[in-house]
């Protein structure tokens, strides 16, 4: 599981000394944390696998965005330590699918569905997420599948 190899990588991390990497794996731990409180009075409990995939991939999109702001707002150190913390969420991330790959898959769910217009974005997008969701980039893929369907 995820979250076992998350635990065993911070006390790693800890007794290496490498405070970035500790840093980093207990911000990863806070946020599982957050989502398993959030979900105490839910209904439906999602795969803990899927559940600490969904709060990394969250996390690795916030990071993205603030490298960008970072960088544009010329503040290189804040930007370096946000990679810093993407390189670290990214190893417990499933591998993320080619370009190549995610096209071919949209043309699959577009043939599959008969999808040939942007009134059916949401039902390939949905179908996608369904087949394919850990392991795309959704926000590069909603300009692919826009495209595709343009």
């Amino acid at each position: 599981m995820i979250r076992d190899t998350i635990k065993t990588e911070t006390v790693t991390a800890m007794k290496a000394g490498d405070k970035d990497r500790t840093a980093a794996l207990r911000l990863i731990g806070a946020k599982i944390k957050d989502r398993d409180i959030e979900l105490r009075t839910s209904e439906k409990k999602p795969d803990d696998d899927e559940l600490v995939t969904d709060v990394l991939m969250k996390m690795a999109k916030q990071r993205r965005e603030s490298i960008q702001m970072y960088d544009e707002g010329g503040r290189t150190e804040l930007a370096d330590q946000e990679r810093r913390e993407l390189a670290v969420i990214e190893e417990f991330l499933p591998q993320q699918m080619s370009e190549e790959d995610t096209r071919a898959a949209i043309a699959t769910i577009k043939t599959d569905l008969g999808a040939d217009s942007m009134k059916d974005m949401g039902r390939v997008m949905a179908e996608l997420k369904a087949r394919h969701g850990a392991s795309l980039d959704m926000s590069r893929t909603s300009g692919w599948v826009k495209e595709s369907l343009s």
